[in-house]
């Protein structure tokens, strides 16, 4: 085993995937109760095969990092203590939002100090806070972690960048891909998972025990398919059928269903799965409501987001 502490923007998936093992074992290694929950600091034991770049030191030379899935240039500088300027320079990168899986970039050396500057802060657009592939407007091209965050403030900027790569892949997929689809979307994404905040329901699950019409059927199905994703999966029955739109083993993986790289595909499943584009399409938000939440509760607030979309990407 080796150690890694924990960085600013990190997620436990996005360690999983670096380091080439699963979100369960840096569990169990660490003693993780919840995989939502790591604090910047943090020293996590990880497997030895791992093969996550090493930040520069002080002083060191440059050394080099691949891009990998979910990466943004201001976060790969920041996990290398480093600025977006500085790595855009080294890689002669001319617009700071358009990297791309597999890329081979130069992470520069520093030269003294204490090996803390940070890059400065951005607001999306050509700041350096857009995601793999350039996504940067309400439309086509996904949304921005600036238009993100004009909808969902109490979202942090480290977790909008984590996040933005897997929603704007989502929605692609789902083909939510207009303004008035994303409006809607991401409008009730806000609303059922606090912006974005609860990636798996916080009771037990025990609950759901028992329940049949879930395809709850075999001792413990309560608490293994409780609710998880911004849209929450519940119930053995559903974590198979979207498992088996998605190509992944979500019934025999179920944690799964909380990391940013499934919840966000698993909820564009699910608005696929009601027809809700043509919803959106007709400007029926009510029905939208109707069809996630079986009533109107919390209409409200959802209704707030809605309205914040409107402005963010209207």
């Amino acid at each position: 085993m080796k150690t890694y502490s924990v960085r600013s923007g990190d997620t436990l998936s996005g360690l999983a995937q670096r380091f080439h093992t699963s979100v369960g074992t840096l569990q169990k290694t660490n003693r993780i109760a919840n995989a939502n929950l790591i604090r910047v600091g943090q020293r996590l034991s990880v497997p030895d095969s791992f093969q996550a770049a090493a930040p520069s030191k002080g002083g060191s030379k440059a050394s080099s990092y691949t891009v990998r899935s979910g990466d943004t240039l201001s976060a790969i500088a920041g996990r290398h203590g480093t600025t977006v300027g500085a790595l855009a320079k080294a890689n002669h990168i001319s617009n700071p939002n358009k990297i791309y899986v597999g890329q081979k970039l130069t992470i520069p050396g520093r030269s003294g100090g204490t090996g803390t500057s940070k890059p400065p802060p951005t607001t999306g657009g050509t700041g350096g806070t857009g995601s793999v592939g350039g996504a940067t407007g309400g439309s086509k091209g996904g949304v921005s972690v600036a238009q993100l965050r004009k909808i969902m403030p109490n979202l942090s900027q480290a977790k909008a960048e984590q996040y933005l790569p897997h929603l704007n892949k989502a929605m692609a997929e789902a083909k939510i891909n207009t303004p008035k689809r994303q409006e809607m979307f991401i409008a009730q994404l806000a609303h059922e998972s606090g912006e974005l905040r609860y990636m798996e329901e916080i009771a037990s699950g025990a609950a759901y025990e028992g329940r049949k019409d879930l395809g709850n059927t075999q001792p413990g199905d309560g608490k293994r398919y409780k609710g998880r994703g911004p849209i929450q999966l519940t119930g053995r029955a559903n974590y198979r059928a979207a498992g088996k739109a998605l190509g992944i083993d979500l019934e025999g993986h179920p944690e799964r269903a909380k990391d940013p790289d499934v919840a966000f595909r698993i909820a564009g499943w699910y608005w696929g799965s009601r027809n809700l584009n043509s919803y959106a399409d007709a400007g029926n938000f009510r029905e939208v409501t109707r069809r996630i939440n079986g009533g109107y509760n919390g209409m409200a607030s959802r209704e707030m987001y809605y309205r914040r979309a409107q402005g963010a990407l209207g």
